[in-house]
């Protein structure tokens, strides 16, 4: 298991110690990104922009003696580590790990300071960190791991949410449970083998465990309602030196971005490809109406949410010294970029990626993003929308009964709205709701039971089942 699973994710990492924005032996000046291809919620700053070769067209625009060096990491500890040592121009990484960045550059000081000045995917109620544990696994709420082990990343953001979302059901994070700090990889093999009772992680490693049916979820991060993001960060005297080559990063990455809005299969199945990561996996964060948004502006709710995460990574040691997030955040390189419309994009939370369209089996116009669900069938270019959960199972039967074969279906949750694979949800069936929501979903076991306790006579059906009497 655990050689499948590094297999399945594991990217080379490029070797080289490049001082960054430095001329190489033949003349060229070398501009050195670090990114990292797993965390699929930055592939509009890393994986699919590299891909593209969007960034090596702006930037040669710029000047031809420019050339990119993409380096992959794992996490984004090394990338700041290298951004220190003034190795790493531009780096990409979830919204601890930039705390951490902005801590240690401000305590630094000098040239090794850095700025955020962009985000690539974000979710505001926090649904992209979860935690999964065992298929067989008796827990139904994280109340049920207490004296248990949970793999985590110490310090990542799946490990603030587990931290977090504990507290509010009375553990001590500290007492109650036996937190072991793994690299993800490691800790999916410790779910596996049964050292772990549970798995706290950030994308996309809850939905590759789930689809693969080595997991289940436990607690949708969503349930938090803290927002969580990923962005991007950039060595402030690199910005200041080559301020044209920030801008044409940035202004690849909206080129990165539009083009995944435009093209969601298309960019899923590029990343898919990239990484090892099944492309069901990859399209259930980041394709139409997914669980990350995709947006470079900064908005105030993120700024926001980073200041309040500020005193968790103190209490376990991870920053040590004080960060001053006012000077941290610079988005006057993405205000450049995006133009006049600027304070209208960053204003707005809404999806620019919502599903739209018909429900060809109910008749019905699609845009509701709280129940608007999709179909994939194998082989077709486009995902089919859904108006609605009874409408998505009325989907299925439909493409079954036409011996279609279907690639992945997916649908909000009921009580987060958080989307999930509609075949690893818990379904019930409630007469009381009426015909068009006589079946709904939830993506654990404690959003069902909260049901069910509510709704006298509802009961759990399977998933084949709710499709069958849809």
């Amino acid at each position: 298991m655990r050689k499948t699973l590094a297999a399945a994710l594991s990217v080379p990492l490029l070797a080289g110690c490049t001082v960054a924005g430095s001329a190489d032996a033949g003349g060229d000046t070398q501009i050195v990104v670090g990114y990292q291809s797993k965390t699929i919620n930055t592939v509009t700053a890393g994986t699919l922009l590299r891909s593209l070769g969007y960034f090596e067209k702006r930037l040669k625009q710029v000047d031809p003696d420019y050339s990119v060096v993409w380096r992959d990491y794992d996490t984004g500890a090394p990338i700041t580590a290298q951004m220190l040592a003034g190795k790493i121009d531009i780096g990409s990484m979830g919204d601890y790990p930039l705390l951490i960045n902005g801590s240690r550059s401000q305590a630094q000081g000098g040239d090794a300071r850095t700025s955020w000045i962009a985000v690539t995917g974000y979710n505001l109620r926090g649904a992209l960190n979860s935690v999964v544990v065992a298929p067989d696994s008796e827990a139904r709420t994280l109340r049920d791991l207490k004296g248990e082990t949970v793999s985590a990343s110490v310090g990542s953001a799946g490990h603030g949410t587990f931290v977090q979302a504990a507290r509010r059901y009375g553990l001590d994070p500290g007492k109650d449970v036996k937190v072991e700090n793994q690299q993800p990889t490691v800790g999916a093999s410790a779910l596996q083998s049964g050292s772990a009772a549970a798995f706290a992680q950030f994308v996309a490693w809850p939905g590759l465990l789930v689809h693969k049916g080595q997991a289940k979820l436990l607690y949708d991060g969503g349930s938090l309602d803290v927002p969580t993001f990923h962005g991007v960060v950039v060595r402030d005297q690199f910005a200041e030196e080559r301020p044209d080559v920030v801008d044409a990063f940035l202004r690849a990455q909206i080129d990165a971005t539009e083009y995944l809005h435009e093209h969601p299969v298309e960019a899923a199945e590029s990343v898919a490809s990239t990484t090892g990561l099944p492309v069901e996996v990859v399209y259930l964060y980041n394709g139409a109406g997914g669980v990350a948004t995709f947006d470079p502006t900064i908005k105030k709710e993120l700024r926001d949410a980073l200041v309040q995460d500020i005193p968790f990574l103190k209490s376990i040691g991870v920053i040590d010294e004080p960060l001053d997030v006012g000077s941290f955040v610079d988005d006057s390189h993405i205000r450049k970029a995006v133009g006049a419309s600027y304070d209208r994009q960053a204003a707005s939370t809404a999806n620019p990626a919502a599903i739209t369209g018909t429900d060809e089996v109910c008749g019905e116009k699609v845009g509701d993003p709280k129940t608007a669900g999709e179909v994939w069938v194998e082989g077709e270019r486009e995902t089919r929308p859904a108006a609605g959960p009874v409408c998505l199972l009325k989907n299925v039967r439909k493409l079954r009964r036409d011996g279609k074969k279907i690639k992945a279906v997916f649908v909000p949750d009921t009580a987060a709205g958080t989307r999930w694979f509609a075949d690893k949800q818990i379904w019930v069936e409630d007469p009381s709701a009426g015909d068009a929501r006589r079946f709904q979903p939830f993506a654990t076991p404690e959003a069902a039971d909260a049901y069910l306790a509510d709704h006298s006579g509802a009961k759990v059906v399977s998933y084949d089942e709710a499709v069958r009497r849809a």
